[in-house]
């Protein structure tokens, strides 16, 4: 017979799991005297919620507290592997525990990919009060869950660990003697290795202590964990609201005019992975909203970014990237084009189908030329100036909406000074 494994082979993660809530690191916004969660703990009454944050942050171990708070049967449910049938399964297994006078929590791992049927099956226990809804999301739930859902629990976000929180976890484990000694420079580097997860930490730590172990190691070095680490990756979403929050910061560094926050969040951006080649879309994106006629050389240097990247790649093609977006930092800004253009689109949609004036109208044949299409018409290039004076180009009947207004800065000072020019031309020749 196989000896049994001792206790020393228990994953480190379940031997630090918190056993009580004061016993949780970190979310202390949320577990604090006083706060929200806390309360809830302490009121007696379990309540749907739904917990909300980064991996690694407690969302799991939260709810088995919660669970064990209100002495509830506590049933997992994975919403990318569970189906209808697993939301039956619990439905069963909670009515036979409220027959014996026990509750029953329902915990939903990445609730953001409950599909429509699984929420349909769901909801109408939540309504019911048959068992209590834990949802843990990574994603924002306003987005990614179901209204109905959503109006029937609580939100609760929870944030990366701290510094501290993490160096505590690691001083947690030291005190099991999970592991060796740690140089203090070698934990600065876990910690900030982690980045604010602490399933992460708890992995590498793992990792080292077996390594160390192996290797009959005293003590961890700032040197050795580099060798077992490699080269340190940071956590990146690239598809989830890290992602987008994270161009969102590098866009609006490029609005104000910060090329060194700008290169920031580039190269954090392309640090953790993103596409290089979607990096250069919204650097054209960005060059046609904020920078528009202000600087024209903006949008053209965008475009040669992206072609300089498709033909060196990476690394050498990033560089195109950087040198656009510190230009695009630095750059007048004018978003006087993209609000012109939205403008325009919106009286389209809910303005009629106005005819086109005669005089601009096509006349490629004879029928139409009897039709008076195209009479009138002054072909500009023919007039003083290239300009015809007076001459109307919009539908009949419709006053000039001034879509675009030109902003005082970079090339826009010369249009807007041309298009008061026109203008007082057009009012003195009409």
């Amino acid at each position: 017979m196989p000896k049994s494994e001792p206790q020393g082979h228990v994953p480190l993660a379940e031997r630090l799991r918190p056993k009580t809530l004061a016993e949780v690191i970190g979310q202390q916004h949320l577990l604090g005297e006083g706060m929200a969660l806390r309360l809830a703990f302490e009121s007696g009454q379990p309540h749907s919620c739904i917990f909300w944050g980064p991996p690694g942050t407690g969302k799991t171990t939260i709810a088995r507290l919660m669970a064990d708070a209100f002495e509830a049967q506590f049933i997992t449910i994975s919403a990318v592997l569970g189906g209808v049938k697993d939301i039956r399964e619990a439905v069963e297994r909670a009515q036979l525990a409220q027959t014996q006078g026990r509750r029953t929590l329902v915990f939903v791992d990445e609730v953001h990919r409950f599909n429509k049927s699984q929420q349909d099956a769901f909801l109408p226990h939540v309504e019911s009060g048959l068992f209590t809804f834990i949802g843990a999301t990574t994603e924002n739930p306003s987005f990614e869950v179901n209204s109905a859902l959503l109006s029937r629990a609580a939100v609760y976000v929870l944030q990366p660990l701290s510094p501290e929180d993490l160096k505590q976890i690691v001083a947690s484990a030291q005190v099991l003697k999970a592991l060796p000694a740690i140089e203090s420079v070698a934990i600065e580097r876990l910690v900030a290795y982690a980045d604010g997860d602490a399933r992460r930490l708890l992995n590498t730590l793992e990792t080292l202590a077996v390594a160390a172990t192996q290797e009959q190691r005293s003590e961890i070095t700032d040197v050795w964990l580099l060798k077992v680490l490699g080269e340190r990756m940071r956590r990146y979403d690239k598809g989830g609201e890290q992602f987008y929050d994270t161009i969102s910061a590098l866009h609006k560094s490029v609005r104000g005019s910060d090329p060194d926050a700008s290169l920031y969040w580039l190269v954090r951006m392309l640090d953790g992975g993103a596409d290089p080649r979607y990096m250069a879309r919204r650097l054209i994106r960005m060059a046609s909203e904020d920078i528009g006629l202000a600087d024209p050389r903006a949008l053209r240097l965008a475009l040669d970014a992206a072609e300089v990247y498709e033909r060196l790649g990476s690394p050498e093609g990033e560089l195109a990237l950087a040198e656009c977006v510190v230009y695009l930092a630095v750059a007048p800004k004018s978003n006087a084009v993209y609000k012109a253009f939205n403008e325009a689109r919106a009286l389209i949609k809910k303005d009629g189908t106005r005819p086109v004036p005669m005089h601009l109208r096509n006349a490629p044949t004879k029928l139409m030329k009897e039709l008076d299409y195209g009479k009138g018409y002054r072909y500009a290039h023919d007039e003083e100036g290239g300009f015809a004076a007076g001459e109307r180009y919009l539908p009949d009947g419709m006053a000039p909406p001034g879509f675009y207004r030109p902003v005082e800065r970079g090339l826009e000072i010369k249009i807007a000074d041309k298009l008061r020019q026109l203008k007082q031309r057009n009012d003195q020749a009409r």
